[in-house]
């Protein structure tokens, strides 16, 4: 077969030019920066179970180590545990004299992220993935999360009756906060902060990334 053959019969088929498709919706760069950790939601907007499921799903379609696809998801919202979790977790661990999430800005919808292996460097590689994909589909969505990983395990499973242990807890809702990126260089202070009700996460430069 040719070399060319894919683009011949691509020629033949619409006329031996490419129209450039204009792009629908978000570029992936939209999404990682509008991907901020939210530590506040609004209580008018109340997350259903599809749209965690539909949060969910993109673990159909990702990478796994040694294609173990070993993470499970238990699905909570407002009638179905939340109140259970929230007692159990903590946020903004750099903020301790804020007491996140504040008064009124709870979350209400969470994915508990469990495994049916024990824990190890795949599985743990397989979290991170698994996260961010579902934290970007939920930012697509309009939504926003929280991956939290302050919580107590064992209360966690007996409240919710796992049959596996948990890993992480994402939260999931419409985010209430205002949330801006600050550039540092690597020796700057990485701790986020918030001044007249602006949350400030520093992140380090592209040029302070790069291993010279």
């Amino acid at each position: 077969m040719a070399d060319n053959y894919l683009e011949k019969r691509y020629n033949e088929c619409f006329g031996g030019s490419r129209t450039k498709v204009k792009r629908v919706g978000p570029t992936l760069d939209d999404l990682l920066l509008r991907n901020r950790s939210q530590r506040g939601y609004l209580k008018s907007y109340v997350v259903s179970r599809d749209e965690l499921l539909r949060i969910v799903a993109v673990n159909t379609r990702l990478a796994s180590g040694c294609n173990q696809q070993a993470l499970r998801f238990r699905l909570v919202t407002r009638d179905s545990g939340a109140d259970r979790v929230l007692p159990l977790i903590k946020m903004g661990a750099a903020l301790p004299e804020l007491h996140l999430p504040l008064p009124g800005t709870e979350p209400e919808a969470f994915i508990v992220v469990c495994s049916t292996q024990a824990e190890s460097k795949l599985i743990d590689i397989d979290l991170g993935i698994s996260a961010q994909s579902m934290l970007l589909k939920a930012v697509e969505m309009g939504l926003g999360g929280l991956v939290i990983g302050a919580f107590d395990h064992a209360k966690l499973k007996e409240a919710l009756q796992l049959p596996l242990e948990p890993l992480l807890v994402i939260a999931i809702g419409k985010g209430a906060e205002k949330i801006e990126l600050v550039p540092i260089a690597e020796t700057d202070s990485h701790a986020y902060y918030r001044n007249n009700g602006t949350h400030y996460v520093p992140k380090v430069k592209l040029e302070d990334l790069v291993i010279q």
